[in-house]
């Protein structure tokens, strides 16, 4: 039995193997690490193209491959590690080399891949929760593993896939400019599921149906949860309140959660499970970050497109959203090095970049600012923001302008949304 899923499993990396493979952002880092005596573990949301790039690595080596999400498995009650892996050596010979796929499928699978480990294996492990995999990582492989993560595409990953070039010309030339623009607003929309971006899906029937199946398989199975509509009522409020506010109070109060604890429980389980991200205000006093409000974000913009009741899409909140997963692809942690932010007299910044102890950048979203009252408000928040936590360099990100506005002795950059996500000021 177990033989015969690993045989079949074989396949399928040989099927996967022969695709077409659209380069990623992280392909480099992965590289850099891949012959180092660390466990790589790729983390990220379910097909997101973990698997792919983890096969892609390999590639071209010799490696053994078992998927502890087949399906098959539930129906066996359980697996015996060492039996597992007399059958992988029966079928791939002496080879050092696995690849591990949704290994938080195997109970106690920690200490598993940590004896793998000390025996001389070089590990690379994928994984769909990242607060299960982090704790587990973090108490039995302290030291000894190398997280790197992977979410849907970013806009560079996109435009690859879509065939579009860019050269040094793509800002003057209309015809580019404007196909440019196009595939902006498809990605915008639409989102960065590798599935939805290659193969052409209708992405709100695929990513409706993603979400629902996230939420049942990776929170209310894994965590057991009893009372699984309100956890898919929750998932779909904050998907609807995307970049915008909320308190536990209050969500518990609308949706009829028993109770605050239940509720940030609820939330913690979204979050674990790559569907939403909750920021944090920015400030030096720990009591008013921990008390106000925090803001939800989707991990990706085709979910809201999917799941959201909106009349016509708001392009200004989802520009915030993809600005918000754009910084995380970036590598910066949210709540750690990313914040939002109230100025005293309680205007809104998006987004408070840090590096280290200092702020390295302010950013706001917004489709347009030709508005002179839009563009106001956007200037006034950033500039008062910029001498209340010291820092000079602003950004307003728009749709399509790029120019710079002086006031009160501040340079604010606004520029395209297209120019930023292009910038390679990768890890």
């Amino acid at each position: 039995m177990l033989k015969d899923v690993i045989l079949k499993q074989k396949l399928e990396k040989e099927r996967f193997l022969a695709l077409e493979y659209i380069p990623r952002t992280k392909d480099d880092f992965g590289k850099k690490w891949l012959d180092s005596n660390l466990i790589k573990v790729i983390l990220g949301p379910r097909r997101a193209g973990k698997s792919i790039f983890a096969l892609m690595l390999l590639k071209g080596r010799p490696f053994m491959y078992f998927n502890f999400d087949d399906e098959v498995l539930s129906s066996v009650g359980g697996i015996v590690t060492d039996e597992l892996m007399g059958k992988l050596h029966s079928v791939y010979g002496d080879v050092k080399n696995i690849l591990f796929d949704e290994i938080q499928n195997l109970p106690n699978w920690e200490l598993f891949a940590n004896r793998l480990h000390r025996e001389g294996y070089n590990l690379i492990l994928t994984g769909s929760n990242a607060h299960m995999l982090s704790k587990e990582l973090a108490t039995a492989l302290t030291g000894r593993h190398i997280p790197i993560e992977i979410l849907p595409f970013d806009f560079n990953e996109f435009l690859k896939a879509k065939k579009f070039n860019i050269d040094s010309e793509y800002g003057s030339l209309p015809e580019k400019h404007g196909e440019l623009l196009s595939l902006m607003e498809e990605y915008l929309i639409s989102g960065g599921f590798p599935e939805v971006v290659v193969s052409g899906l209708d992405h709100r029937d695929y990513l409706g149906i993603l979400f629902d199946s996230l939420i049942f398989k990776d929170v209310v199975k894994r965590h057991r949860v009893k009372f699984s509509t309100q956890i898919g009522n929750l998932g779909l409020y904050m998907v609807n309140n995307f970049a915008g506010l909320y308190s536990l109070r209050k969500v518990q109060d609308i949706l009829g959660l028993k109770s605050i604890s239940t509720t940030e429980k609820y939330t913690k389980y979204l979050e674990e499970a790559y569907l939403i991200f909750s920021l944090l205000r920015y400030s030096t006093k720990a009591v008013q970050r921990i008390k106000s409000p925090k803001k939800v974000y989707a991990i990706d913009n085709g979910f809201i497109s999917a799941k959201a009741i909106q009349h016509s899409p708001d392009k200004g909140k989802l520009m915030e959203n993809l600005v918000f997963t754009e910084l995380v692809k970036r590598g910066v942690k949210p709540n750690h090095e990313l914040f939002y932010y109230k100025t005293r007299n309680d205007r809104e910044v998006d987004f408070v970049v840090k590096e280290g102890i200092e702020v390295k950048e302010l950013i706001q979203a917004c489709y347009g600012t030709r508005n002179k009252d839009t563009e106001d408000r956007e200037v006034k928040a950033l500039v008062e923001a910029g001498h209340e936590l010291n820092t000079k360099k602003l950004t307003i990100l728009t749709w399509d302008e790029k120019r710079e506005v002086e006031k009160d002795g501040m340079i604010i950059r606004i520029k395209p949304l297209w120019e930023w996500l292009i910038e390679s000021n990768r890890e």
